[in-house]
């Protein structure tokens, strides 16, 4: 069988036989979770969602990482599993604190990811449109600040526009009320601060007048840690079951992604007294807020052999809030999880999960979503509704099996 090689694992702690949520052969049969079992699994998906809430903002490389990873753990060996840790360093942006201050008035806003630190002092001037090459032909922001809105092209295009214009910054206002969050994906050598539509709209009023511009950040080393659980001896698993328990900064993460770790840990739960368990692994990744580095490193360090060696990867991010389960990945596992259960819809999955890395590496996969909702990367994403971890976790829990009880699954990407 292949081994999973990794920097950076070690045994932490080898699981006794845990609780037995579903009978093994429920399992063998495919059956839905009984009503009494579903409330026990609603109970502990939504008390493992609070225990990490509680912890606060789960951001990579701090102490409340290690307390987070500590928990897992513990919930991994208490259900029958052995886990292991698996480290990596990647460079972190962050943002220190960053602002525009208009007449007097410092309104804070956000550095996009990947700009480069600065203060200027010079005229704002709103750049009609969207920030393409014509609209900045249309103004002289030579010196100047341009002040644009988002939308049609990536941010770096509309940072790389302004720059060649001669502009010295840029603020990016949100089409949308909420705090804007993104990536530059790209050099550009001007700083570049986004805002909401709801502070930065009246900025449009500003133009030509004197405003100064602070963007603070700075790039440094973090240390993620993946979580992978499984039962002992299980080197060659037929399916990867994961979902990232980090949070962005200034969020407890409950919905991003809290649930989906839940969800997670509760079908390890249901499958560790079952034979199909030793079929499987459990991963809770690390970084992927900053960019899938948790995912990217875990298939990275794989051998071929034994990405090879995998049927599925199944995938859960934001599974908390929101009625209707989406699903996404490809054709033959969201035909089969329609199958499975019918009221389920199919999306276009993106690539802004830990799936990602796996679909590249031409593993198939499932990527089980809700849809984004108000509190998504903010302070108040503090709660999520049981019955909807309890119907993912079952719904999971039923394709996982289909799955495993199948000897071969026919791909189409």
């Amino acid at each position: 069988m292949a081994k999973l090689l990794v920097a950076g694992v070690s045994v932490l702690s080898i699981g006794i036989t845990g609780c037995t949520p579903v009978l093994e052969e429920q399992a063998e049969r495919g059956t839905l979770l009984s009503q009494a079992e579903s409330t026990i699994t609603s109970r502990r998906a939504i008390a493992d969602v609070q225990a990490l809430v509680e912890l606060g903002p789960r951001v990579t490389g701090t102490p409340v990482m290690e307390q987070a990873r500590a928990y897992l753990i513990e919930q991994y060996t208490r259900a029958g599993y052995e886990t292991k840790t698996q480290t990596f360093t990647y460079p972190k942006f962050e943002d220190l604190g960053s602002n525009i201050t208009v007449n007097g008035r410092t309104i804070n806003g956000r550095a996009l990811n990947g700009s480069i630190a600065g203060k200027q002092s010079a005229r704002l001037v709103a750049v009609p449109n969207v920030g393409q090459a014509s609209d900045f032909a249309a103004v002289d922001v030579k010196g100047a600040i341009a002040l644009v809105r988002r939308g049609e092209i990536p941010f770096l295009q509309k940072a790389q526009n302004a720059a060649n214009a001669g502009a010295v910054g840029v603020v990016i206002i949100n089409n949308e009320s909420s705090d804007l969050y993104g990536t530059l994906g790209g050099e550009v050598q001007i700083p570049v601060l986004a805002l909401s539509g709801k502070v930065g709209n009246s900025l449009f009023e500003s133009q030509q007048s004197q405003v100064s511009l602070a963007v603070n950040t700075r790039q440094r080393t973090v240390t993620g840690t993946n979580v992978i659980a499984h039962l002992p001896g299980v080197t060659q698993p037929r399916v990867i079951v994961g979902g990232h328990y980090d949070s962005v900064p200034g969020s407890p993460g409950a919905n991003d992604n809290a649930s989906g770790t839940a969800v997670v840990l509760d079908i390890a739960r249901n499958m560790a007294q079952t034979t199909l368990a030793r079929q499987a692994w459990f991963v809770a990744f690390d970084g992927e807020e900053d960019g899938l580095h948790g995912s990217r490193y875990f298939v990275s360090q794989a051998q071929p052999s034994f990405l090879e060696g995998l049927d599925a990867m199944l995938n859960f991010d934001m599974v908390g809030v929101n009625d209707q389960l989406l699903v996404g990945g490809t054709q033959s596992l969201t035909k089969l999880t329609q199958a499975t259960q019918s009221d389920i819809s199919i999306f276009g999955s993106q690539g802004g999960s830990d799936h990602a890395p796996f679909a590249r590496a031409g593993v198939p996969v499932l990527f089980f979503y809700r849809g984004q909702e108000p509190n998504y990367h903010t302070p108040n994403d503090k709660s999520v509704e049981p019955r909807l971890l309890d119907e993912t976790s079952q719904v999971g829990f039923n394709v996982l099996k289909q799955i495993l009880n199948s000897d071969t699954v026919s791909v189409a990407m």
